[in-house]
């Protein structure tokens, strides 16, 4: 299987989304998906999507309104534990429907 790209975006661009970026790292590890992560903040997400260089973006903070062009999946479940199963098999399933 391919390694993925994804884009994990927070306020300020660092320790929220490098927090979250870890985890997403783990969690597909654990199921067999390789990805590689990124961390940025909101106001950079657009311009990264629209590079052709990520496959996905995982949010804490909101992203400005836009066309990403790629799936976008709300982290906060990642950072309170509640819902973060959930959360983990949204990127699952985001991930292999690109695989395809």
């Amino acid at each position: 299987m391919r390694r993925f790209n994804i884009l994990s975006v927070c306020g300020s661009g660092t320790v929220t989304s490098s927090m979250v970026a870890e985890k997403v790292k783990e969690a597909m590890e654990e199921r067999g998906i390789h990805v590689k992560t990124t961390e940025a903040k909101p106001t950079e997400a657009l311009n990264y999507a629209r590079s052709g260089n990520y496959d996905l973006i995982t949010h804490t903070s909101p992203l400005p309104k836009g066309d990403y062009g790629i799936p976008v999946i709300n982290a906060v479940g990642c950072l309170t534990g509640m819902g973060e199963d959930e959360f983990f098999d949204d990127v699952e399933n985001a991930l292999l429907s690109l695989n395809k």
